[in-house]
Order: structure tokens, then C-alpha cells, then sequence
């Protein structure tokens, strides 16, 4: 039986090696607009969520129409984000692997220009880029396209969303009037219809369901509560959704970091990600992501721009983006290849007018839900547990061996005593948490949600109930505040819950260390190292009385903060500390964005 993308007309070699990848059947956009862009002969606009396979729409017949006999520039692949570059020229090289001299280059703000611009002199096909970057290349005349056939523009709506319209500007400057561009983009707003209009003739133009409209597949819900009780509300959502793989959109980094730091205090594999890591702290967050060892991904709506992760089960929005183009975005991080998902906003009740936006634009109705009540979190995790050990998988040849000492050990019990047992391991700390649990939804009263001051999460008391403690390991050693937070309390057995700000400098950082942990801090640490080098603790010259410098050795775990049965939660009741309400704040300013990219 003949593969279907042969039938689109792409070629034997291609094909094997989608095939290979999973391709089975084209998407509904890869079926409309393959044959069309491999006549080579039309601009073209192609409107379609996220998740929906633009990549193989285009880059299928890209590498069906250039030369690749020729070693010069013949297609330039634009997009906003070095994720997303990453991802284009990995899945060009992935689709190519079976061709003979096919070279693509990831062209990105934070890695080296020199690798960059010396892989472009080695001869170069297809360049996938960001537009920072490829413009200060070609103001250095590192790169000529004078003969590019094809210019792609992915995430049309993103890229000029992030204020990247002057730099299109320049760079297409630099192409030939005769080239064909490719324009895809997830929603219409008028820039995106302004830009087709500068740069295209007469457009073939294809939309995948209505404009703007979100993914069918996607689920929307959200919960109303009040502005203290967010972060509280978020936790009981994420616990009551035992196998949650998800992403969380908060507003601004600072928000980003906070909600991140607060969940790895209380347990959860979580970690950040936003615009001020640098690219290997980046790569090392979405490497562990894409592993599975975090369950949280927090997240800005910039940094979360060409994330492309299978089976993420929950979007959260923590905050709303302040443009409604931007939650189709978010949500379409979700359901991705026809899965379906879940797209949840946490707001309180000023907020529903937005929730009314949201749902014109996008053409579907929002669920109205109840935060779950303690009881029902309790029951959720339970029966999560039971079903993960019905579904583990048992090695049999490993664990044989240690099967007549765990029959000896449990001949003093029941079968029905040996189940409560084990199951109480993790139902009684959510039995011990959800104690005397409070109701956390809040009505539709925007009265009585402005009066209800800023958001709220836990935090651990006054300043003067810290120690500020200097450590001799920082960003240049692969550490970030939430890796540093958990080797930290590895290495000295102090809850999370206790330390309070991190942060994190290039060969060195601080962090501060509740008064009565001070000294339980310099012990753990008197032969500490890392990698071989000795690790120093000492109190900060700002932070009270001189102790002198201490070492200690140090066992890696497996980063961001583990969650068992033992781990300190917190208190939902807890109202120290408070984040400012970012509802009427300006996004970050546009031009400081662009600088990263």
C-alpha cells in the first residue's frame, strides 16, 4: 500500500525517513498545503494551530524543490524563538537524513556566532533563524542572499507580537524581489495581514478552521477564587491531577521564578523557564522536561514559544496574557498530533470579562469548575496510586532475588492489611495536609475580588529571621536557583520550606538560611565537594557576625525538587509574603525582548 505522502508528491528517500519518525497519515494542514507550495510557484498563507505539523508543510517541500548540488543560501526559515529554531532545523535534518549534502543551519541569540558563522562559510542551503541574530550576521556581510528562492516566516504573529517587525524589514531587504514567501501563523491578527500584503503577490492563502480559533480537541476550564488563595488553589488542582505532565503560564519572569521556587520548596518536580537563563540553563531545563523527571514546566509566554513536547496533559494559566492571541498560543501547547487536552485559567472575579473575550475568539465555551474540596484531592491521589501499582512494570529477573526476604517480612499480615498499609505511604500525608482543608472558590463578585488585595503564596517569615550564607558554587558550575535549592537541603537535610531568597551568580551565589539552621548548615558542609573541588559556605559579608568557611561532599539527585509521601507542602492557610497583582501591569517592553532573540 502506497504511504500517503507519496501521493503528495514527496519522494521515496523522504518518505522512509518520516516514516521512521512516526509519519503515518498527513495532517489536514500537510494534506491542503504540500501540493500547492511544491509547484514552487505561489506566496502563500497558511493559518493553523500549533501542534498541527506547519514543520513537515513546508520543510517537506523545501527539501523537494532546492538544490542541493549547490552550497549557497536558497531558503531562509524565520521564526521568533531559539527553541523553536532549534526544533525547524533538527526536524529539516531528521526529514533529510537519507539525502546526500543537505545543509541546514540553526542561526540563534545565546550560543556561539563564531560555530554560527563558520558552519555558514562550510556552505549552506537552508538557514533557520531568529531574527536578532540573523540580522547582526548579515551586518557583519557574513552571509549572502542574493539567490534565496523561498523565505519562510513561522509564527508570523509571534514574531511581530515580540517587536521583531523592523528587523523582518532589514533582512528581507536583503532577498530578491522573486523569491516566494511562505507565511504561517496560528492566528490572523492585522499585523500578520499588513506583512502579507508588503511582502506577498496575490497569496495562496489556506485556513484550517475558523481564524483564530482554538484546537477542537482542547478542553477549557476555569476556576474563580481569591486573589490570596492562588497559589493555594493552583497546588489543590495540580493534586488532584496525580499524573499531570503540564505547562504553567505565568505573566512575567519574576512571577515565573516565584511560583517555580515555591513549588520546589513544597515538593513538586517543577522548574522555570524564562528569558533570563542563559542557553545552556535553558537547554538543561527542557532536557529534563522532555525526560519527564520535571511534572511542571513555569513558564513565560516568550520562553514557551516553540516548545514541542509530546503528551503534555494540562496548560495552566497562573495569569492571563494580556493579549487573547496569546492564550490560543499557550493552549495549543497541549493536544498536540490529535491527543486531546486540558486548558486551565486561575482568575478571580474581575477577571470573567477576559474568560468572555477568550471564548469569542476562539469560538468555544469555557467550563466553569469548583476548586476540589480536600477530600476529594485525598480520593483522587489515592486511587492514583492504586492505579500505578496495578500498571507498574515488574522485573522480574531483578526483584526475584529478594522475594523470600519480603515474604518473611509480611508473613505477620493480611492480604487486606498488607493493601492499607501500603497504600496509607502516600494517602496519609494528603489525609495529614487536606486536614480541616478550606474552601478556596470564590464568586462572580468583582466587588468583592478588588478588595481582596494581591496574590498570595507561602512564604518564611521576616528578614531578621535569616542568615544571608555565601556559597562558592554558581551559574558557571550548571546551577540554577532550584538546583542550588536542592542540593542545598540534599546536602544538609534543612526543609525547602525554610531557606529563603537565591540567588544565583557566576562563580558564586547567595542564599539565606533561617537564623536556627545556620550552624546545621556550616556542619553539613565541612567536607563537602563538588566535581572535585571543595565547597565553601560562609556568611555574607551583609549577613551578620564572620564564621569563617567550611567544605562537604555531595551526592547529586535528580533535580528540582522530588514529591513523596514525606515532602513538606506547606501550609495552604499560610498568607505570608504576597505577589504584586499583575493584572494592570504593561507587558516587558518590546525591544529588551527582542535584544535575547
Amino acid at each position: 500500500m502506497n504511504n500517503p505522502f507519496f501521493e503528495l508528491g514527496i519522494r521515496h528517500d523522504i518518505v522512509n525517513a518520516i516514516t521512521e519518525l512516526g509519519f503515518e497519515n498527513p495532517t489536514p494542514i500537510q494534506e491542503q498545503s504540500i501540493p500547492v507550495l511544491l509547484t514552487g510557484s505561489n506566496d502563500f498563507v497558511g493559518l493553523a494551530q500549533t501542534g498541527t505539523g506547519k514543520t513537515a508543510a513546508f520543510g517537506l517541500p523545501l527539501l523537494e524543490l532546492l538544490d542541493f548540488e549547490e552550497n549557497y543560501p536558497q531558503a531562509l526559515v524565520l521564526c521568533p524563538t531559539r527553541e523553536l529554531c532549534l526544533q525547524i532545523a533538527n526536524d529539516l535534518k531528521n526529514y533529510s537524513k537519507n539525502m546526500n549534502n543537505v545543509n541546514v543551519v540553526a542561526v540563534y541569540g545565546g550560543a556561539s556566532i563564531s560555530d554560527q558563522l563558520r558552519q555558514i562559510k562550510r556552505g549552506v542551503q537552508i538557514v533557520v533563524a531568529t531574527p536578532g541574530r540573523m540580522l547582526d550576521i548579515i551586518n557583519r556581510k557574513a552571509i549572502d542572499f542574493s539567490q534565496v528562492q523561498f523565505v519562510v516566516l513561522d509564527e508570523a504573529d509571534e514574531m511581530l507580537n515580540m517587536g521583531f517587525q523592523e528587523d523582518i524589514d532589514s533582512i528581507l531587504s536583503t532577498t530578491p524581489e522573486d523569491k516566494k514567501t511562505w507565511l504561517f501563523s496560528a492566528t490572523m491578527p492585522s499585523e500578520v495581514r499588513r506583512i502579507s500584503k508588503k511582502y506577498m503577490t496575490d497569496p495562496y492563502e489556506l485556513t484550517m478552521g475558523a481564524k483564530n480559533t482554538g484546537n477542537a480537541n482542547i478542553e477549557h476550564e476555569y476556576y474563580i477564587v481569591r486573589a490570596r488563595d492562588k497559589y493555594a488553589a493552583f497546588k489543590r488542582i495540580v493534586d488532584f491531577n496525580p499524573e499531570i505532565f503540564g505547562i504553567v503560564f505565568c505573566r512575567t519572569k519574576i512571577e515565573t521564578q516565584e511560583i517555580a521556587e515555591a513549588l520546589i520548596k513544597d515538593g513538586y518536580n517543577a522548574d522555570s523557564l524564562h528569558g533570563d537563563l542563559s542557553q545552556q540553563q535553558r537547554d538543561k531545563v527542557m532536557k529534563r522536561y522532555r525526560e519527564r523527571s520535571l511534572q511542571l514546566l513555569i513558564a513565560t509566554d516568550v520562553a514557551a514559544r516553540g516548545i514541542d513536547v509530546n503528551d503534555v496533559t494540562h496548560v495552566i494559566n497562573y495569569s492571563l496574557p494580556d493579549e487573547i492571541e496569546n492564550y490560543t498560543h499557550r493552549s495549543g501547547r497541549t493536544a498536540r498530533a490529535g491527543k486531546t487536552g486540558v486548558s486551565i485559567s486561575i482568575i478571580h472575579g474581575k477577571e470573567i470579562h477576559k474568560i468572555r473575550q477568550i471564548e469569542k475568539v476562539i469560538g468555544k465555551r469555557f467550563i466553569k469548575a469548583e476548586i476540589p474540596t480536600g477530600f476529594d484531592v485525598c480520593e483522587k491521589q489515592l486511587f492514583g496510586l492504586i492505579h500505578k501499582v496495578h500498571n507498574v512494570e515488574v522485573d522480574e529477573q531483578q526483584i526475584e532475588q529478594y522475594i523470600p526476604r519480603i515474604m518473611d517480612e509480611f508473613a505477620d499480615l493480611s492480604k487486606e492489611d498488607l493493601i492499607k498499609r501500603f497504600a496509607s505511604i502516600e494517602f496519609n500525608s494528603f489525609l495529614a495536609y487536606y486536614k480541616d482543608a478550606p474552601d478556596l472558590n470564590a464568586p462572580e463578585d468583582t466587588r468583592a475580588a478588588s478588595r481582596d488585595g494581591g496574590e498570595r503564596f507561602p512564604r518564611t517569615g521576616n528578614r531578621s529571621d535569616f542568615t544571608r550564607l555565601f556559597i562558592n558554587l554558581g551559574s558557571v558550575d550548571g546551577f540554577t536557583r532550584g538546583d542550588l535549592l536542592g542540593y542545598f537541603c540534599n546536602q544538609t537535610g534543612i526543609s525547602g520550606r525554610t531557606i529563603g531568597k537565591i540567588d544565583i551568580k557566576g562563580v558564586y551565589s547567595f542564599l539565606e538560611v533561617a537564623n536556627d539552621d545556620t550552624d546545621k548548615a556550616f556542619a553539613s558542609f565541612k567536607e563537602a565537594e563538588y566535581k572535585g573541588r571543595q565547597v565553601r559556605i560562609e556568611i555574607s559579608a551583609d549577613g551578620g557576625d564572620n564564621r569563617g568557611s567550611f567544605g562537604g561532599g555531595y551526592k547529586k539527585r535528580d533535580g528540582g525538587g522530588r514529591r513523596d509521601g514525606n515532602s513538606n507542602r506547606g501550609n495552604e492557610r499560610n498568607g505570608g509574603g504576597s505577589f504584586r497583582d499583575f493584572s494592570g501591569k504593561r507587558r516587558e517592553d518590546r525591544t529588551e525582548r527582542r535584544k535575547r532573540y
